[in-house]
């Protein structure tokens, strides 16, 4: 479900590899998680999270979740969260390598990271969930507003619309749009100009500025788990997710 990638500098790529649209279930989640957390033994001064050509991520697996009781969604939803803030609190900068298509899951997980670069072309990316009758956790939310500021997070949430890789960079979403082949070589180029910084001064600085993004996952309520849970097995909400699937075995 993942490959491992050294690149120059000892940064290490970590490419999403789970056919068709590399979907997080539970296992792909565990092992990402396994996988941050081990970069370091690896030998790695710096991390990359990519994925396939024309998409990083579709998001969650809605097909495999929907197959989970109400137990195992909240262990599922306890271990994203815990995924998103060992992005959040990282010791090594990690940069987001949005290769194509990032809905929903695949931009919450560049949210947290310290750079997003995206692939020019017919891609899109955003926090669709009202669409599907889901409600944004609040942490996810504050990080939204982090980078885009908190009207333009308003408007993009409430209408839970994708938005093309141009439009994303203007409001802020992504940092950089480049040549679908160039995205990953244009990580390690940047990671490569913060490694050459004076370490311990470019680390303090970067952890004095993201410092609020681990703060978050202190507290209960801005993860909100209990709310979340019962909003997906909401009988509306079943409902919306299964039309869902049923479209998206058609298409």
């Amino acid at each position: 479900m993942l490959e491992k990638h050294t690149r120059p500098d000892d940064i290490l790529e970590i490419r999403l590899a789970r056919p068709p649209v590399n979907a997080l279930n539970p296992e792909l989640v565990e092992q990402l998680d396994s996988a941050l957390a081990g970069a370091g033994d690896d030998g790695a001064r710096a991390v990359i999270l990519s994925g396939s050509p024309g998409l990083f991520s579709a998001g969650l697996d809605v097909p495999e979740l929907l197959t989970l009781d109400e137990a195992g969604m909240r262990a599922f939803w306890k271990s994203f969260f815990g995924l998103l803030e060992r992005i959040a609190r990282y010791d090594r900068l990690i940069v987001a390598a949005l290769t194509g298509h990032s809905p929903a899951g695949g931009t919450v997980l560049a949210l947290f990271a310290d750079y997003r670069i995206v692939a020019r072309g017919p891609f899109q990316l955003g926090l669709n969930e009202v669409q599907v009758g889901l409600v944004v956790p609040p942490v996810i939310h504050r990080a939204l507003v982090r980078l885009i500021g908190a009207y333009p997070a308003e408007r993009h949430l409430v209408a839970g619309r994708m938005i093309p890789v141009e439009a994303a960079e203007s409001v802020g979403l992504v940092d950089e749009v480049v040549a679908p082949d160039q995205v990953v070589e244009r990580a390690v180029a940047w990671l490569q100009t913060h490694l050459a910084l004076p370490a311990h001064a470019m680390q303090a600085t970067r952890q004095l500025c993201r410092r609020e993004l681990g703060v978050w996952f202190d507290d209960p309520g801005a993860l909100d788990i209990d709310a979340f849970v019962d909003g997906w097995f909401d009988a509306s909400t079943q409902a919306t997710l299964r039309q869902l699937v049923d479209r998206l075995k058609k298409s």
